[in-house]
């Protein structure tokens, strides 16, 4: 079985630390952003895990001025 690796700006969802490199934003700020829009749809908790969905919270990105 091959292990496929799908490019970071193709992934539905991204972690933490593969949002802080992508968004050059970094990983304290990233947590207190989805901790500060709980109702934000751009962010989902797998268990303890915290995942950005990237089309979303570049659209939210791209609604922000200061974050």
């Amino acid at each position: 079985m091959t292990n496929v690796q799908v490019p970071i700006w193709q992934r539905y969802v991204l972690t933490v630390t593969e949002a802080a490199e992508y968004y050059h934003i970094g990983e304290t700020k990233l947590r207190k952003i989805a901790e500060e829009h709980p109702e934000a749809d751009f962010a989902i908790l797998n268990g303890n895990r915290l995942l950005f969905k990237r089309e979303k919270f570049e659209r939210f990105l791209d609604r922000v001025t200061v974050l």
